[in-house]
């Protein structure tokens, strides 16, 4: 079998037991917080793999390995960065999002960051809330869905447009049918075949190589070509803001809806202990394979013109037809069905505190549903006619959404309340001064739509918070 129909015949396998997931789900669902947590049940492994997958996927297999290709070792910035994300949102985060969350019942992330006492600016709070959300996560879906048509393309020679919407509607008949159930399980299914592909691929390119000192003198031949570094006293400067910006990236992790909520949905604290451990394993295997397969193919392929496709070139070069076609079909599926964790949050911001916020019955599955349903066309109308590289729009709905709710929801983790005024002007300051420095001209590792809004906005959310009594 050639390494096209390996990966044909592997992701019609694959996604028919996503489908099969799906109609498993289905029967789990009793009421609309079954459909967006889980009914608060979900064990270790399918919280932690599920969060880190769906936190990661096309921007860490494409978008690391990719930038990895392009900038040299300046790159490996990006393992502290993420995985400190990690670090903060499982080991500080988690315990006390899952207490507070359970003792509030909250199912969103708006109702932990908008209490039901927090006073009568609490509906234009979560209608403010919603409308971020969705904002960021179209975007963010339309992201994903960009990436599944250049893998198709690459692999297949199909249209991307023709990739988009089959890629699309797989993922539209398992998020409906099953919710967060099938979300969660499914992640985790691609969060454990990424995590073989971070292993199998990046060692098979290190040994192409010849090992590591070949590596380091390859990339050393190479030098700075592509680097965001530079050397002198204004590069010493450019070189700071670099980091800091990489480490914007980390501090905006505990502001992700589609994380977080694993959290919350957490059965005991023995699974978010268990669940801890799985995840900083496995951020840790999936972020330094991508950093090093970008790396490796660095010195062993000269310029691909686009840099986000080494994964698959790299694939298709080194291994046998078969393997190269799991891997590739893994990814494929990875990459085509991540966005189905930001389409249920975006839809239950929507459909769920939308309802809340107006003080009407809530719309229940069939509403839930059609709300999937209407934001996954508009993200796939996006991605139709949309064209930007991965790694920094991603970024950009990240810094978004990461900005907007981190800040506040780190106060409310301190046991700090914040004043229903500095919620709604922290919240849209966050969001808005990212979007407005997102117009302006990069800076380094994107230091300041990274970095300053969410300082801005945790500042306010400070200076208007008390202890709680």
């Amino acid at each position: 079998m050639d390494n096209t129909g390996a990966v044909l015949v592997t992701l019609v396998v694959y996604n028919v037991a996503l489908i099969g997931v799906g109609l498993w789900a289905r029967g789990r669902n009793k009421d609309v917080a079954d459909y967006f947590l889980a009914g608060r049940g979900l064990g270790p492994w399918v919280a932690a793999i599920s969060a880190s997958a769906s936190s990661s996927s096309a921007w860490t297999l494409l978008g690391v390995s990719g930038a990895a290709y392009a900038w040299g070792l300046p790159a490996l910035w990006l393992f502290p960065a993420t995985v400190g994300g990690f670090i903060l949102n499982w080991v500080w985060v988690a315990p006390r999002l899952q207490r507070l969350s359970k003792e509030e019942g909250a199912v969103t992330l708006s109702e932990v960051i908008a209490p039901a006492n927090i006073g009568s600016m609490r509906q234009l709070i979560l209608r403010t809330a919603a409308v971020i959300i969705v904002f960021c996560f179209v975007f963010y879906i339309a992201s994903q869905f960009e990436a599944a048509g250049k893998a198709f393309e690459s692999v297949f020679g199909l249209p991307k447009q023709t990739s988009i919407l089959i890629g699309a509607s797989i993922v539209l008949v398992y998020t409906i049918l099953g919710g967060f159930w099938a979300v969660s399980v499914t992640d985790s299914l691609q969060g454990l075949l990424m995590a073989a592909a971070g292993i199998v691929l990046p060692i098979t390119a290190l040994f192409a190589v010849g090992g590591f000192g070949p590596l380091a003198d390859g990339l050393a031949q190479i030098g700075n070509a592509g680097s965001p570094i530079s050397d002198g006293a204004f590069g010493a400067m450019t070189s700071i803001y670099f980091v800091l910006g990489l480490f914007g990236i980390g501090i905006n992790y505990p502001g992700q809806p589609h994380v977080v909520n694993r959290f919350m949905a957490l059965k005991d604290d023995k699974s978010r202990r268990q669940g801890r451990t799985i995840a900083l394993s496995w951020a840790v295997i999936v972020y330094s394979g991508m950093l090093l397969l970008g790396l490796s193919s660095r010195v062993l392929f000269a310029d691909l013109g686009d840099s986000e496709q080494v994964l698959f070139h790299a694939a298709a070069t080194l291994l046998p037809a078969v393997i190269a076609g799991v891997i590739l079909a893994a990814v494929l599926s990875a990459i085509m069905s991540t966005a189905d964790s930001q389409l249920l949050v975006a839809s239950s911001a929507v459909s769920y505190d939308w309802q809340i916020a107006s003080h009407r019955e809530r719309t229940g599955l069939t509403g839930s549903r059609t709300t999937v349903v209407v934001i996954l066309i508009l993200a796939t109308i996006l991605a139709l006619g949309w064209r930007a590289d991965i790694f920094s729009r991603v970024l950009f709905a990240w810094s978004a959404a990461g900005s907007a709710f981190g800040p506040i929801l780190m106060m409310r983790l301190l046991g700090r309340s914040v004043s229903e005024k500095s919620t709604f002007f922290a919240m849209s300051l966050g969001f808005g001064l990212t979007v407005l420095i997102s117009w302006l001209p990069d800076m380094p590792g994107d230091f300041a739509e990274r970095i300053l809004p969410f300082v801005a906005a945790i500042t306010i959310a400070f200076l208007g918070s008390r202890e709680r009594g």
